[in-house]
């Protein structure tokens, strides 16, 4: 592994898979021309509308998402991470599906949401992501890649979560994706410290590719897609337009930090408090 840049994607993905796909497309030829070998796209960059929509529309929203992906990967001669689609299920649901594409268009590493949002937020919006969507059996994987390191993957809800990221760090994740649709409401309290905390409690890169803005009828997403380094330092921050976040990651970088703070090794994973 040695140095590269890698950028994180910021959309406002609409109810329109060709204008999605259309936008994703031009956001991916701007950070390979500005050196990204490592591009990851947000959740439901390819489609966000109403649930009953994407449920009828998987079928193609699937298809056409996994062939876009092999085909942009290929294209660019990239590393490839689509944060998230819908991919038709059991019961006439559809699972909430991650896609890492090399670039010789092969699937390098897949995960579906295991974490569903479902919640009644004050500002007056209800999401029931599990009305629609199954939720995930297993953690996700990490992928051991030459060229990036070691490679975890979560999506967006799954940040509120440690547990998973403890999952990732456990097995040696050097850098970790978090693409997300962060609502607006929760995202200006939340959405920074929470990766900075995935960041530093597993001296982690976070790679977090973001949606932005209004997307259908009332819902609003926060933005700022970002990258961290694994000191919690935003190295990046696509701000609150569609555009990019890109920084460089360092394996020497890397290396510092886990020796000034070695707290993977000083983990206790149990322990008998002494009786009265």
């Amino acid at each position: 592994m040695k140095s590269y840049l890698a950028a994180a994607v910021q959309m406002t993905s609409l109810p329109d898979l060709e204008k999605n796909l259309t936008q994703a497309e031009e956001w991916i030829d701007l950070a390979v021309r500005r050196g990204a070998e490592l591009v990851g796209l947000p959740e439901n960059f390819s489609f966000l509308g109403e649930e009953a929509q994407k449920v009828q529309q998987a079928p193609e929203i699937a298809e056409r998402t996994e062939k876009f992906l092999k085909t942009m990967a290929q294209r660019y001669q990239i590393t490839l991470l689509g944060g998230g689609f819908p991919v038709p299920a059991e019961h006439n649901h559809v699972t909430n599906t991650l896609l890492l594409v090399g670039p010789d268009g092969q699937t390098l590493a897949q995960y579906n949401k295991v974490h569903l949002f479902d919640v009644d937020l004050p500002d007056g919006n209800t999401y029931q992501e599990s009305a629609t969507v199954l939720a995930g059996r297993e953690y996700p994987p990490v992928y051991d890649s030459e060229r990036f390191g070691r490679l975890g993957f979560s999506i967006c809800y799954d940040v509120r979560f440690p547990e998973l990221y403890r999952h990732l760090a456990n097995q040696s994740a050097e850098v970790i994706f978090v693409p997300a649709a962060f609502t607006a409401f929760t995202g200006k309290d939340h959405w920074q410290v929470l990766l900075q905390a995935r960041a530093i409690e597993n001296t982690a890169y976070i790679i977090a590719p973001a949606q932005t803005g209004v997307h259908y009828g009332r819902r609003q997403t926060h933005g700022h897609a970002m990258i961290v380094d694994p000191w919690g330092i935003v190295l990046a921050n696509a701000g609150r337009e569609p555009g990019l976040a890109i920084a460089e990651i360092s394996p020497r970088r890397l290396a510092t930090v886990r020796q000034q703070m070695p707290c993977l090794q000083h983990r206790v994973l149990s322990t008998t408090v002494p009786s009265a």
